[in-house]
């Protein structure tokens, strides 16, 4: 290739590429508008999969649980306490779907005093 037609391409190719090098400048580690909605993104997703403990979660609280309303709370508080996850099926009489809708949003904790029945 020749040399002019490659300074033609180089400077084809900067001309191009100018209005994604930002204010910043190349080289210089500035986020651009997507990275920055990505994180933002993240951020909310995490905020939003905080996991509920079974054992110690108030009404309020598991009814934050996508298909638990206020009958699916009362049971699963009524049936407490749970071993395991998959007890919510077992003891409270929830249906396996709802809990393999939620199974990623849960856990068990240990029981507090008070809350463990007698």
């Amino acid at each position: 290739m020749q040399a002019h037609t490659l300074g033609r391409l180089l400077t084809a190719a900067a001309l191009l590429m100018a209005p994604y090098a930002g204010a910043a400048g190349p080289g210089t580690n500035a986020a651009s508008p997507a990275q920055a909605q990505a994180k933002a993104a993240a951020a909310k997703k995490a905020a939003a999969t905080k996991r509920i403990d079974l054992n110690n979660a108030s009404k309020a609280q598991l009814r934050t649980l996508s298909g638990i309303g206020d009958a699916e709370a009362d049971l699963i508080i009524a049936s407490r306490p749970y071993s395991s996850k998959a007890d919510i099926v077992t003891k409270a009489g929830l249906p396996a779907g709802l809990y393999m809708a939620i199974r990623r949003q849960i856990y068990v904790g240990k029981v507090t005093m008070g809350k463990a029945k007698a």
